[in-house]
């Protein structure tokens, strides 16, 4: 019924609160598409991740600058919302109530997305439960690789998908 992409990443929004991974799981399915049949609601909720690995690095600029775009996107989206099992009434309210905070400077708290359809909530919860892993669990955030995760990760695949597409530019310039 929902993408496995979109599972996963909910997973990982919720229980590991590995926001880098989301991004990363959601940026590739994202990807799967066409550039121009690309859902703009993707983009949404993975800025929404972002501006919260921002957040919990205590980088309030980069995490207010995400989540303004995040609501923007999500605001369009209402439709897409809530197709995809969440409460858009109260996603909204919950992002804005982020952004106020972010904008203030308080810390970093886990946060639950609102979820309206019970069968993906219990879905998730199954799937936790086959990785060991605790549905809802706030963010360990002495887990320094968690944290720094994009310091710290293997970067070779980026860094040879980065040489790949500067000779793709290379060749299409002539």
């Amino acid at each position: 019924m929902y993408p496995k992409a979109y599972i996963d990443f909910l997973i990982e929004f919720h229980a590991t609160r590995d926001y880098f991974e989301c991004h990363e799981i959601l940026e590739e399915y994202w990807k799967e598409d066409p550039p121009e049949e690309r859902k703009q609601y993707w983009v949404g909720f993975i800025q929404l991740a972002v501006a919260l690995y921002h957040q919990r690095r205590a980088n309030m600029r980069g995490a207010k600058r995400l989540l303004a775009n995040s609501i923007r996107i999500l605001q369009a989206e209402k439709q897409a919302v809530e197709a995809l099992g969440l409460d858009y009434t109260r996603l909204m309210e919950l992002m804005q109530s982020l952004y106020e905070r972010i904008n203030t400077g308080a810390s970093y708290e886990s946060i639950m997305l609102p979820m309206k359809d019970k069968h993906l909530a219990e879905a998730c919860r199954k799937q936790c439960q086959r990785k060991s892993y605790t549905w809802g669990q706030p963010s360990v955030l002495t887990d320094t690789y968690l944290v720094n995760k994009h310091r710290l990760r293997d970067r070779t695949d980026v860094i040879l998908e980065r040489e790949q597409e500067i000779e793709r530019r290379k060749k299409s310039r002539g």
